[in-house]
């Protein structure tokens, strides 16, 4: 019902396409756990993959879009123990714009339609 937003037709795709696959956890007392997650439905968390950057071997890239028109400011939460958050193109190469301020461990991003982000976030060893 409603728009394909209100919907959530992108949501129940990705569902379909990827599904979620359960793995037991070694305890019964480990608590439940999430890498990252976004402040709005209208962003998808594409890509999460090891940098290929030599330099930074601690590090990971991130890709999201806004899969919705407009534009959209959200926040990437991670648990991750994230130092330094650059933006880079889509071939991990630095973008002129550099560097994101780390808020906790949270990232306000920006977002125009059908503009994917990419960000190398660097962990602290």
């Amino acid at each position: 019902a409603g728009s394909f937003q209100e919907a959530g037709v992108i949501q129940q795709a990705y569902n379909f396409s990827f599904p979620l696959h359960v793995v037991l956890a070694s305890c019964a007392q480990c608590p439940a756990w999430s890498a990252f997650s976004v402040s709005s439905p209208a962003v998808v968390l594409e890509t999460v993959k090891q940098a290929e950057a030599e330099d930074k071997p601690e590090a990971v890239v991130v890709q999201l879009y806004k899969a919705h028109g407009s534009t959209l400011t959200a926040w990437l939460q991670t648990s991750l123990p994230v130092k330094e958050a650059m933006l880079r193109d889509l071939l991990e190469r630095p973008a002129a714009w550099g560097h994101l301020l780390l808020e906790q461990r949270d990232l306000r991003l920006s977002f125009t339609p059908l503009y994917m982000l990419s960000i190398l976030l660097v962990q602290s060893h």
